[in-house]
């Protein structure tokens, strides 16, 4: 099996981006681009750093980021598993990528730039919330913002949910089968409590 070695292989095969695929990339926040990103309530987090690569998926009840102002994001960490996987690769590796997602679009919004990570009192307080608090805060200069191309969720037929005839495992299946002995079934069994309880 060959592989590509060089750029000029894949501008060869793929040929040259249309106008809407450049013309698209800003490098603040728009009024089209923050509208939509203020709508999405979930975005995949990428970072890097000296161990690889981490996509980590970040939600909330409102809008899953904070405008600081035109060129700059905030985004409360809030309670996880405390691995601490992008944060570890964002002290160490500032590059940061942001796909925006909001169900029933078939449009992602991207922002790629450079984070660093706060305990800042008073930015982790604009992110209170019946006495809840992000342990920290994760702030984004934009580099740039733009939207993907929308076929990859239409290809997927994503919101409708068809999952017809897929049997998916369970995240206790994924445990037990990466650990001995692991109690797949009760993890299962006491997530949807469990979740509840530490949701924030």
């Amino acid at each position: 099996m060959d592989f590509v070695s060089e750029v000029s292989e894949l501008e060869a095969a793929y040929g040259t981006p249309g106008e809407a695929s450049v013309v698209k990339v800003a490098h603040h926040l728009t009024p089209t681009y923050r509208k939509w990103i203020m709508a999405s309530r979930f975005c995949v987090v990428s970072t890097v750093g000296p161990e690889g690569v981490d996509g980590s998926p970040r939600g909330d009840d409102g809008p899953v980021v904070l405008e600081l102002d035109e060129f700059t994001l905030a985004m409360p960490d809030w309670r996880g598993n405390n691995r601490m996987d992008s944060l570890r690769n964002i002290v160490r590796d500032p590059r940061i990528a942001l796909m925006f997602m909001v169900p029933g679009s078939n449009n992602v919004v991207r922002v790629n730039g450079e984070a660093k990570v706060t305990f800042d009192d008073e930015l982790c307080g604009r992110f209170s919330d019946a006495g809840r608090m992000p342990r920290s805060v994760i702030v984004v200069k934009i580099a740039e913002i733009y939207s993907q191309c929308a076929r990859a969720i239409m290809r997927a037929d994503l919101w409708r949910g068809q999952i017809a005839g897929v049997d998916l495992p369970s995240v206790g299946d994924m445990l037990a089968e990466l650990k001995a002995g692991f109690d797949g079934e009760t993890y299962d069994a006491e997530w949807g409590a469990r979740a509840k309880n530490t949701m924030w």
